[in-house]
């Protein structure tokens, strides 16, 4: 029958392995969100975060947790559950499907999710510990409760402006995602900046020691920059050209930007009200027909009287 000490042992690595996998979910959601005050907040956490893995790390340690059989695959299985859990939050899947005005509120939702769940273990902890008679394990427990806490409050404080900007985007066709701010391309550029500053000291050196290699390192160096730029570029044109499919899913059918009048408003009819209503929607957002408003507002009358049911 386990110990106290051993259940605590048990939650302390459940609570490494829970902060391990939220470090990997911030970094992606980081890649994906623009720079502004919920980035700030996130690299903040990002930081807390590694500090809390690491100092269960170093209870652990002390309290004596050794690589036995059973407590190695049990920690490992955990630290794969992190992964798993992390690698379903790549910022390619939450670049897809919805807007990014959108993603940005469900990961906050997720994240505020997250720090609920922590923060309720860490109160399990801090019982147990106490429990236990392990003041240390209670006091680093309530700790890093109070970092999820205020965590939990910055998200929902940043809930109400990302839900407006859902709104601005999907209702009224006014989109704030800017892609150029994510911290992925942001990334991209000071990588580039590095590795141009790296190349003229390099080439500014062989310069002054006024030899020939000097001209073959600057060349190679001037090539290596090339490349570099040309592989920022493509990272970000990539990106871009995401969000121009994102852009076209949104559209209410396949090429509806090109489509005449007529051409629209003969295929009203084979449209459920939901689909009426997102042509309603994007119609009045860019195209503002009259003739296609007047249509789809026939058909959905049409369909509310019963004599388009389907």
């Amino acid at each position: 029958m386990p110990t106290t000490e051993d259940k605590l042992v048990q939650y302390l690595i459940e609570a490494r392995a829970m902060e391990l996998a939220l470090v990997r979910t911030l970094q992606a959601h980081i890649a994906v969100t623009p720079s502004g005050d919920y980035r700030s907040e996130l690299e903040r956490h990002l930081r807390e975060t590694r500090g809390h893995a690491d100092r269960i790390s170093r209870r652990l340690a002390d309290l004596d947790h050794g690589p036995t059989v059973v407590g190695a695959v049990y920690d490992a299985g955990q630290r794969l559950a992190g992964q798993l859990l992390a690698f379903g939050k790549t910022p390619l899947d939450l670049l897809r499907g919805a807007s990014p005005e959108e993603k940005l509120l469900k990961n906050a939702k997720d994240e505020a999710a997250t720090e609920a769940l922590e923060i309720a273990t860490y109160d399990a902890i801090e019982q147990l510990a106490l429990l236990a008679g392990d003041e240390l394990t209670a006091r680093l427990a309530a700790s890093h409760r109070a970092d999820e806490e205020r965590m939990l409050a910055a998200l929902r404080a940043q809930i109400p402006a990302l839900t407006a900007a859902v709104v601005d985007s999907e209702v009224a066709g006014r989109p704030s995602y800017d892609v150029e701010r994510t911290g992925a391309a942001q990334a991209a550029r000071r990588s580039a900046r590095e590795l141009r500053r790296d190349a003229d000291d390099a080439a500014q050196a062989t310069a002054r020691a006024g030899r020939r290699v000097g001209a073959d390192a600057r060349r190679a160096a001037a090539g290596a920059v090339a490349k570099a730029a040309e592989a920022v570029d493509g990272a970000i044109g990539a990106t871009q050209q995401t969000t121009e499919e994102r852009e076209e899913q949104r559209r209410p059918f396949a090429g509806y930007d090109e489509l005449t009048v007529e051409q629209v408003t003969r295929r009203l009819d084979d449209l459920t009200p939901a689909q009426l209503r997102h042509v309603e929607t994007y119609e009045r957002a860019h195209k503002q027909r009259r003739t296609v408003l007047d249509a789809v507002e026939h058909e959905r009358e049409h369909a509310g009287s019963g004599a388009g049911a389907r």
